[in-house]
Parts: C-alpha cells; structure tokens; sequence
C-alpha cells in the first residue's frame, strides 16, 4: 500500500457538552486535518492520487460542511436552539461530542468515503490537529 497525505485547514467553533472544564464554553479552533489516502498501486502518472484532487474532493467536503461552522453534539438542544436563531449560521451535527477524536473518526468513516467515492483511492487516516499541541488520530484497521 502507498499512501498520499494532504494537509487541509479549517476553522470551526464547538463546544463540548458535559465537559468540567474549559471546553464547556462555545469557543473556535483552527484545525488542520491530515488526510492520508492509500492505492494498491500508483496510477500511470506515478501517483497514489493527484494531492489536488485530495483538496478539491475532501477538502471541498470540509470547506462547505465544517470551514467557519459550528460542530455541534446532536443532543446539545441549548445551542442549536441558540444558533439556529443566528440568520445564515452553518452547524454541522454530529452523532457524538464535537471531539477531535469523533472529527477524525468521522472524517475517515463518513465524509472520505462519501468524498473520495469514484477515484480509486481509500481515505486510511485522518491525523485532525486542534491545537499546536494537541491532536487526534483515527485510521483504518488493516489488522
């Protein structure tokens, strides 16, 4: 297996709902996600897939569903119900806490599969960078 990996940044806010800490409060980050794609083989060209075809598919799928959006816990009622009052405000909801955890997982099971659908290459790992120093990582289990 060969593998290509594109960066790609976004902004989002999020807030993570039953936090203790910090994170409880509505706040933003910008993100930058790794995105590794795999092939069994390289194309004619000599590439796993043209890394601009990783930006316009997946990075389009950031760009129009979370890029300057609010991620938000489906069950978190208080904040969509205050959001939805803000004309034009993007949310994207998802299944679980806005975690960097469930944005990678989702990256890689949801959104690259749907992305990605057509070119021949697999979305293997996501690395989602949410600080300088904190990251989140799923991947694919080849095991």
């Amino acid at each position: 297996m060969i593998t290509a990996v594109r960066r790609l940044r976004f902004c989002a806010g999020h807030r993570i709902l039953g936090h203790r800490g910090p994170c409880r409060h509505v706040h933003g980050h910008n993100y930058i996600a790794f995105a590794h794609a795999a092939a069994a083989e390289l194309d004619e060209l000599g590439m796993v897939v043209d890394f601009e075809v990783l930006d316009r598919r997946l990075g389009g799928w950031i760009r129009e569903h979370w890029d300057h959006a609010f991620l938000l816990h489906r069950e978190d009622a208080e904040l969509r119900e205050l959001m939805g009052r803000v004309p034009g405000q993007k949310l994207y909801l998802l299944d679980g806490n806005p975690t960097a955890e469930n944005m990678a997982a989702h990256l890689l099971h949801r959104a690259g599969p749907e992305a990605l659908a057509g070119t021949g290459v697999e979305l293997v790992r996501v690395v989602l960078w949410e600080t300088d120093s904190s990251y989140a990582e799923a991947a694919l289990d080849r095991g």
